[in-house]
């Protein structure tokens, strides 16, 4: 039997009790209820393809029409999903698995029954998500379909220890909390918080280069002491690629990549709605890749690595081609207004990042590859060059590879935060 888990300490629908700073009775991380691991992937799969009809959903877990009914039984009754009717239930809301191929065999629609769809009770359960990059931070606070419940809530620091920032983490909690409670939604159940580091048990930072921290952090448990809610760590790039499995661009995709350029170069693969867990995610495995035998030097020596996709590499080449200092900043400004130097370097570089996509593509053979990181936005704005570095390295009779460019919104890294957290809380 199903039963919901004891969410005394962090507050149920209803009720919006202010955080409290050093309040730590309670703070192990929750899940929404405790059932058999099946029962828990049915709710995930609400999440990922709701509003969803019984049919579908039996069909994509091949369980029987019983069997469902049951599980899904008790996950209305845990107000953990909802149903809808009528005009308020179409026939598939969100996207389905790859390659799934809908058995027409619903006789409730044969006979003209109602059409009802199932969907995760969004209102139930509120979540923080919290992105640090550099020297800021952004925290968002979004329901359980991972939509925003209020504006972002930044905070900007120096360089900081982990137990300074923790306290720095406090008042962007608070606000977000607060947003909560305007909408009418229950107070935080688990604040998510990812950064370009290696993690450890979702708890630890071992390792944060960009925060210039070297050595075990646990984090977790000092923002948890500090905001009196339970808090997970993620990895910012596996929490990405987990947004795109339960939210974006990868939903139903059997398997895709995730390419990030910006002030690094990421890469992460998904298989089956999940991304494959690999603590070498962290490491910026696919840095050292070589994309162009003639490219610039990197800093361990290596010659046209992908390091030279990075926003720090980009700005060094610009500066060789112009024969003063320019920053990533001048030269995106310079490739917008058409000047000849900074347009060869752009379409150099989106030719690079093709060669990058076709390697990784023949290694990994996704379904599809993702584009992502603060600095994303140059593969749109030379297409062409991308798609030519993709077609050198592809043997001419494989199959094209979707490549999909994703909106590097700041907001987007805070909800691909929130989404782990959330993913964490309905698998339990």
């Amino acid at each position: 039997m199903v039963r919901a888990s004891d969410n005394d300490a962090l507050g149920v629908p209803g009720q919006h009790a202010k955080l409290q700073q050093h309040d730590t009775t309670h703070l192990a991380v929750p899940k929404w209820f405790d059932a058999s691991p099946y029962t828990h992937q049915v709710a995930a799969d609400i999440v990922r393809y709701g509003p969803i009809a019984r049919t579908t959903l039996a069909q994509i877990l091949n369980l029987s029409q019983g069997a469902l009914s049951r599980i899904t039984g008790d996950l209305l009754h845990l107000k953990v999903i909802e149903e809808l009717s009528g005009n308020d239930a179409p026939r598939q809301g969100g996207r389905l698995p790859f390659g799934f191929s809908k058995q027409q065999n619903d006789s409730s629609e044969r006979r003209g029954r109602p059409l009802t769809a199932l969907r995760i009770n969004a209102k139930e359960r509120t979540f923080i998500g919290i992105n640090v990059r550099g020297n800021s931070a952004l925290a968002i606070a979004v329901n359980a379909l991972c939509e925003p419940l209020g504006e972002a809530h930044t905070i900007e620091f120096s360089y900081v220890s982990p137990e300074e920032l923790s306290t720095l983490l406090v008042e962007p909690i608070k606000a977000c909390a607060a947003d909560a409670e305007s909408a009418g939604l229950p107070r935080p159940s688990l604040v998510g918080v990812s950064l370009g580091g290696h993690v450890v048990d979702n708890q630890t930072v071992t390792a944060a280069p960009f925060l210039h921290w070297n050595g075990n952090a646990p984090l977790a448990r000092m923002i948890s002491e500090n905001c009196g809610v339970p808090t997970m760590l993620f990895n910012d790039l596996e929490s990405a690629v987990r947004h795109e499995c339960w939210f974006g661009a990868g939903v139903g995709v059997s398997r895709f990549a995730l390419i990030t350029i910006g002030a690094g170069i990421g890469y992460s693969i998904a298989q089956d709605g999940e991304p494959i867990n690999n603590s070498e995610t962290s490491y910026g495995t696919a840095t050292h890749i070589i994309v162009d035998p003639e490219g610039p030097r990197c800093y361990q020596g290596h010659i046209g690595c992908a390091d030279c996709l990075g926003n720090d590499s980009i700005a060094e080449q610009y500066s060789e081609l112009m024969g003063r200092t320019c920053s990533f900043e001048d030269f995106v400004v310079d490739a917008r207004k058409g000047l000849r130097q900074a347009t060869q370097l752009l379409n150099r570089t989106c030719f690079r990042l093709g060669v990058l996509i076709a390697t990784i593509t023949n290694a990994a053979m996704p379904q599809k590859v993702l584009v992502g990181g603060e600095s994303s936005f140059l593969a749109e704005m030379s297409m062409e060059l991308l798609r030519k570095g993709v077609e050198s390295y592809r043997h001419s009779q494989a199959e094209p590879v979707p490549i999909e460019i994703l909106d590097d919104n700041w907001i987007n890294w805070g909800r691909s935060a929130a989404s782990s957290a959330i993913e964490r809380y309905i698998l339990g």
